[in-house]
């Protein structure tokens, strides 16, 4: 190919361009009106924008797309993972302007894409399968027939679904209703599509998935598998290559019938065949990704191949070079997923803004970072609010623990919220460190939900002596100071000696009222640093109350109000829905806290909240 167009956005658009470039491929670059000066649209060289903001007017639009490759003369299209990458129509509409569509063909994407159609082709292809409904369920009332018959707890999951979309966990009949009702929603606005299926729910799981390469020659290899356990409502949140769970002979079995099953759909591309394995290595077929997944680095960490090079020579029609036996494991891979998320609100609710500063620890050795944007870049509500996937790698396990510790610490960004301090405390988790990992680690880790690193006497001490010695700084001399180490203010870094331990801080806000926020050890602390005699005045100061949550319900997120389900007047009881609020293609019902009247109601359905904005009063 002399030319190829990558039909996506953010990182994996960069990641697929940067591979471009390596093979001497021109790029094309497609983007909304708000992406215009996004890092993907200026590493490529074309850029066309193919609508406004919203995806279903740019992303998604396959008319603009389809008018972007015709105007620039591109041979080939990328389409990265989400959006059109799996999506059969987009693919037929490319192979009939003569388009190559990288990735497999028609026939492998709606078998593997419809949930119910690849779990049959599975069992045929003598792949493990979970039991369940093999049909569409038509209304709650058959769910819950269903779900009777399969036994609790059962996945109301969409068939055309992905990316923890459209998907409820449900223990009985009540939340088989529900779990219908918000599943068909969630797949309809996402997918276009609200059909659903059931399956037994396998309690306390691993998620491991094999990666598979296969060639239009029949050829097909597996790529090791992906530890992908780390997850938060269903998207993975920290992902491993290999897994320290499966043993030589394990890790064959599921390959093999990987393979098998990328051949009984005749497969070609990079694709991934999810499994769940539970505690005693039983594995069961999930589903099969005909995309770029977006945890592909730690695969080609451990192998030495580029996946994204190998989905472009396969597409052009060339054999695949390697054989089973050449495929190695070498070293370990970890990836943590950087989200502009507040971790501390059920494990990451999106946060949007501008990065006012922004500096990736790539001084480092062993160290990747894939992302999209730059300092400047704005996070905006229509988009995934992936900041970048940070990958460290090492010899060991261990090594690459350490430096993804390491990798955090150094890992500066400013201006969004982000989930930094949950990625920091999962990797030194002791459960996580033995490998002691299930997909509900982050409920029972952390029942009461994340609230950020948990302070050792000692670790209290190294952190009020650096704060004082921060105060101290600036009162000194404003510049640079002994206290050990040099600390340079103007840096975004601190890095320190404390007790002969090296460690690595970030000075996020000094105030010359003392008032000091720091980084350390992935969570953000304020401190007050006060002479004696503001100490002793501040007893004297009254307390701020804080408002009373229980009587206000506060938007948590910026989003979209779907619908409200309450007017002033209403009677409500506690847990009961009020209104549903849609942020980043998830819908969050938002709930009572107490048994009260309804107030007042200060959103209607189609609003646009911002985070704490004040939807609903109880008297």
């Amino acid at each position: 190919f002399d030319k190829i167009l990558i039909a996506n956005r953010g990182e994996i658009a960069c990641r697929v361009i940067k591979t471009c470039k390596k093979m001497g491929i021109k790029t094309v670059a497609v983007h909304s009106d708000v992406d215009s000066s996004a890092v993907h649209v200026k590493m490529a060289d074309e850029a066309v924008c193919v609508g406004p903001a919203p995806t279903s007017k740019s992303y998604l639009n396959m008319d603009a797309i389809m008018n972007a490759i015709k105007q620039t003369g591109a041979q080939a299209v990328h389409p990265g993972y989400g959006f059109l990458s799996e999506n059969k129509e987009f693919a037929k509409r490319l192979e009939a302007e003569g388009v190559t569509f990288i990735g497999p063909d028609t026939h492998a994407i709606q078998a593997m894409g419809d949930k119910i159609e690849s779990k049959l082709i599975a069992k045929a292809a003598k792949v493990n399968t979970i039991p369940g409904f093999d049909g569409v369920v038509k209304d709650a009332e058959e769910a819950v027939k269903i779900a009777g018959e399969i036994g609790y707890p059962v996945m109301i999951k969409a068939s055309a679904g992905g990316g923890g979309k459209g998907m409820r966990i449900a223990w009985n009949d009540e939340e088989t209703r529900e779990g219908f009702r918000f599943s068909s929603q969630e797949a309809a606005s996402s997918f276009g599509d609200d059909r659903l299926l059931i399956e037994k729910f396998i309690d306390n799981p691993r998620h491991i998935e094999i990666q598979v390469l296969a060639d239009k020659h029949g050829n097909a290899l597996w790529l090791n598998e992906r530890e992908c356990s780390i997850q938060r409502r269903n998207q993975k949140v920290v992902e491993e290559a290999p897994s320290t769970f499966l043993d030589p002979d394990t890790r064959r079995a599921m390959g093999e019938q990987a393979v098998s099953l990328a051949k009984a759909v005749k497969y070609s591309s990079a694709g991934t065949v999810e499994f769940l394995v539970d505690t005693k290595k039983n594995f069961y077929f999930l589903e099969m990704n005909t995309r770029l997944q977006v945890e592909h680095p730690i695969t080609e960490c451990i192998t030495g191949l580029d996946l994204v090079q190998q989905m472009i020579l396969i597409a052009k029609g060339y054999k695949l070079q390697q054989k089973q036996s050449d495929i190695p494991i070498n070293g370990w891979a970890i990836e943590s997923r950087v989200y502009a998320e507040d971790p501390y609100k059920s494990f990451g609710l999106p946060s949007i803004g501008r990065l006012s500063q922004y500096q990736e620890p790539l001084d480092l050795p062993n160290v990747r970072v894939d992302s999209g944007i730059q300092e400047g870049s704005d996070i905006s509500i229509y988009y995934d609010p992936m900041i970048s996937k940070l990958v460290t790698y090492g010899k060991t396990r261990e090594e690459a623990l350490k430096k993804m510790e390491e990798a955090l610490d150094n890992y500066v960004i400013r201006g969004v919220t982000h989930n930094i301090p949950l990625l920091r405390e999962i990797i030194v988790h002791p459960r996580f460190v033995s490998g002691d990992i299930s997909t509900k680690f982050l409920p029972e880790v952390y029942p009461d939900g994340f609230k950020g690193h948990m302070l050792t006497a000692g670790e209290r001490r190294e952190l009020l002596a650096t704060a004082a010695a921060l105060y101290v700084a600036v009162e000194i001399d404003g510049e640079k100071v002994e206290v050990s180490g040099e600390w340079n203010l103007a840096s975004a870094l601190l890095p320190i000696t404390i007790n002969g331990k090296h460690r690595n801080l970030q000075c996020l806000l000094r105030t010359a009222a003392g008032e000091i926020t720091l980084q350390y050890l992935g969570t953000s602390f304020k401190l007050r640093v006060l002479s004696k005699l503001a100490a002793y005045l501040r007893k004297h100061m009254p307390e701020k109350i804080p408002e009373d949550t229980s009587s206000i319900l506060r938007s948590p997120m910026p989003g979209s109000v779907v619908a409200v389900s309450v007017k002033p007047g209403d009677n409500v009881a506690e847990g009961q829905e009020i209104c549903v609020i849609e942020a980043m293609k998830m819908q969050n019902s938002m709930t009572a806290a107490k048994t009260a009247k309804v107030k007042s109601v200060h959103c209607k359905a189609g609003d646009t909240v911002g985070e704490g904005d004040l939807l609903v009063e109880l008297e």
